[in-house]
């Protein structure tokens, strides 16, 4: 469930929001020239770039969690098929958490799929 959430939700808002931020710095560019633009899209550069890590992070946090799934559930012993996902699949999902919390401070709530935090919060 979370994979999939990561993988068919968040990520691709995450890659929208990226695309739009990617024509904004290329209309500056083009707008304003070399020396100039690199200055006025300085913090759009810094965002793509911040997201391109979290996006990269929750891929491979999703391709661990799907693994260790896999094996865990392939232990014949309910015991201790429990004490793999409690050892070795639950910690994978506080690594795909992060990165989807901060992607959720970064992208634009019209693009977000989800309720976010603060709404879940303080709307009343």
């Amino acid at each position: 469930m979370l994979a999939d959430i990561a993988r068919n939700h968040i990520v691709p808002c995450a890659i929208n929001y990226q695309n739009r931020l990617i024509e904004n710095v290329k209309g500056l560019k083009e707008i304003f020239g070399d020396q100039e633009f690199r200055t006025l899209a300085k913090e759009q550069m810094s965002m793509i770039a911040e997201i391109s890590e979290h996006i990269s992070i929750m891929k491979v946090g999703v391709e661990k969690l799907l693994a260790a799934t896999k094996k865990a559930k392939a232990i014949e012993d309910s015991h201790k098929m429990a004490e793999a996902f409690c050892n070795e699949v639950k910690p994978l999902f506080n690594e795909i958490r992060n990165a989807s919390d901060e992607l959720e401070m970064l992208v634009d709530d019209e693009l977000w799929p989800m309720t976010k935090y603060r709404e879940l919060l303080f709307t009343r």
